[in-house]
C-alpha cells in the first residue's frame, strides 16, 4: 500500500514543520523581549528590510499561483506581510519621535511687543 505509506509521510511532515514552527515562535519571543530599549530601533530597521523582502516574495508567489488556495494564501500573505511593513516603520517612527529633544516653547513678552512711551 505505498498510498497509505506516502499519506503517513507528508502528515509527519506537517507535524515536523508545525513543531519547528512553534520552536521558532518561543525562540523569538524570548530573544526579542531581551533586547534593550536602545537597540530596539536599529533593530526595527533592519526588520522592515527583511519584511519588505518577505513581502516581495509573496507578491511574486502569489502571481505564480495556480488554483483557488494558492491565490487566497497568497494574497494573505501579501496583506500580513503590508501589514507587517507599515507596523514597523510606524513603530519605528514613534521610537525616533521619543529621542528627538522636544522644541522650546516661545515665552510670551510682556505688553503688546510695541516700543513707545508707557502712557
Amino acid at each position: 500500500m505505498p498510498h497509505a505509506r506516502g499519506r503517513a509521510e507528508e502528515g509527519a511532515a506537517v507535524i515536523d514543520l508545525l513543531t519547528i514552527f512553534v520552536l521558532a515562535v518561543f525562540v523569538g519571543f524570548e530573544v526579542v523581549s531581551k533586547v534593550s530599549t536602545i537597540l530596539h530601533t536599529p533593530l526595527m530597521s533592519g526588520a522592515n528590510a527583511i519584511h519588505g523582502v518577505i513581502l516581495v516574495g509573496a507578491i511574486l508567489i502569489t502571481g505564480r499561483a495556480g488554483n483557488a488556495l494558492e491565490i487566497t494564501l497568497g494574497l494573505l500573505a501579501v496583506f500580513l506581510a503590508t501589514v507587517n511593513v507599515v507596523g514597523g516603520f510606524v513603530v519605528t517612527d514613534r521610537m525616533l519621535e521619543m529621542f528627538k529633544g522636544h522644541k522650546a516653547k516661545p515665552v510670551p513678552s510682556e505688553g503688546n511687543g510695541h516700543r513707545g512711551s508707557g502712557t
